[in-house]
């Protein structure tokens, strides 16, 4: 037997498993204290597209009951790309 033969046919089964770390937002900590600007949304204007929920690196955007956006500040760190990303200039950045 070849040592790639071996290597794509053995070798993985003695590779341990991986963890399976369960996500607790209860846990998690409250890292949008130190946030220089802060997003506004206007509900008014946003049409629940969903591209600001789609584009937040920090998963900080969820929807209210009518489908608008609605930021977690606890988590929100106000990079802005919420409001680059937005269709309507809904989300307008604001000094915090």
């Amino acid at each position: 037997m070849s040592l790639y033969f071996y290597f794509m046919t053995e070798a993985w089964k003695e590779i341990e498993e991986g963890a399976i770390i369960k996500h607790d937002a209860a846990k998690s900590p409250k890292t949008g204290d130190w946030r220089y600007m802060k997003p506004q949304v206007d509900k008014k204007s946003c049409i629940g597209c969903g591209l600001c929920f789609d584009h937040c690196p920090e998963a900080a955007i969820d929807y209210d009951s009518e489908r608008k956006a609605n930021i977690d500040y606890d988590v929100c760190k106000g990079c802005g790309v919420c409001a680059t990303v937005c269709p309507q200039k809904a989300i307008k950045m604001e000094k915090n």
